[in-house]
C-alpha cells in the first residue's frame, strides 16, 4: 500500500507488447503489472533482449502496447489521441536515449536549449548551467563531431535534465561514460527523484541497481523481481564496475 503522501505516477496494468516477424510472434513484454510512485528512483535491470527498452518506450508513448493499459500522471497513454500524446511528450516525460539522439548541426549548448524550448520551460537553470553540472561547461560551443562519445552522452543527459519534466526515462545512461563520470551522472539522476517526480533507469549493470530505491528485474519479458536490490543497497561511494 502506498504511503498517504505519495501517489502513483506510472501505472501499467497487464501490459503486453508483441511483434510479428513474418510467421513468428515475438513477445517482448508479457502481462506486465507495475506501479511507480512519485519520488522513486527505479532501476529496470536485465540482460539484452529482456524487454527493458520496450518497457520505457511504452511508458513514454514511443511505442504502443498490444494489450493492457498504461497511465502516466493524469494521462491514459493507451487511450490518448495524437495531440494529447504530443503534449504529454513535451511536458511530462524526458528521455535519455542509449543512442544519444542529439542534433549534429547544433552546439552542445544549443542541443540543451532545444530541450528547454521544446518543454516550454519558463524558469530554472540555463543550458550553460546544466552543461556545467554534467562537466561540460567548457564544451558548450562544440558540435557533436567535436565531442567524444561520452561527452555526447552527457549532452543528451543535460538536455533531458534541463526540460524540468517530472518523469525521466533513461536507457543505459552510463554506457559510454567512464566510472567517475558515470557516478557523477547517477548522482544527478537520483537527485531528480522527489515530490511529483520519478526517475526510471534501464541498465544491464547490476552494480548500478544497488543505489536504487527499487529494482525491477526483467527476464524474457516478465518481471521476476520487484523490490529492494537483491545484493543490498549501496551508497554512491561504494559503487565499482
Amino acid at each position: 500500500m502506498n504511503a498517504p503522501d505519495h501517489r502513483d505516477l506510472i501505472v501499467l496494468e497487464s501490459v503486453s507488447r508483441k511483434y510479428e516477424l513474418g510467421s513468428v510472434t515475438v513477445t517482448a513484454l508479457d502481462e506486465i503489472n507495475l506501479h511507480i510512485d512519485e519520488g522513486e528512483f527505479v532501476v529496470v535491470l536485465g540482460p539484452s533482449g529482456c524487454g527493458k527498452t520496450t518497457l520505457i518506450n511504452l511508458i513514454g508513448s514511443l511505442d504502443t502496447p498490444t494489450g493492457g493499459r498504461i497511465q502516466v500522471g493524469e494521462v491514459d497513454v493507451t487511450g490518448a489521441g495524437r495531440k494529447e500524446l504530443f503534449e504529454f511528450r513535451r511536458h511530462l516525460v524526458s528521455f535519455i536515449f542509449q543512442s544519444f539522439n542529439i542534433f549534429p548541426g547544433l552546439t552542445a549548448e544549443e542541443n540543451v536549449q532545444f530541450g528547454i524550448d521544446a518543454a516550454e520551460r519558463e524558469s530554472g537553470p540555463t543550458a550553460l548551467q546544466v552543461l556545467a553540472k554534467v562537466g561540460l561547461g567548457d564544451r558548450a560551443n562544440h558540435f557533436p563531431h567535436e565531442l567524444s562519445g561520452g561527452e555526447q552522452q552527457r549532452v543528451a543527459i543535460a538536455r533531458a535534465l534541463a526540460t524540468g519534466n517530472p518523469i525521466l526515462l533513461a536507457d543505459e545512461p552510463t554506457g559510454e561514460l567512464d566510472f567517475k563520470t558515470g557516478v557523477q551522472i547517477l548522482e544527478l539522476l537520483k537527485a531528480q527523484a522527489g515530490p511529483d517526480t520519478a526517475v526510471v533507469v534501464v541498465t544491464h549493470n547490476r552494480e548500478i541497481s544497488r543505489i536504487a530505491d527499487r529494482v525491477v528485474e526483467l527476464s524474457s519479458g516478465r518481471i521476476e523481481h520487484d523490490g529492494p536490490p537483491r545484493d543490498g543497497r549501496a551508497e554512491m561511494s561504494d559503487l565499482h564496475w
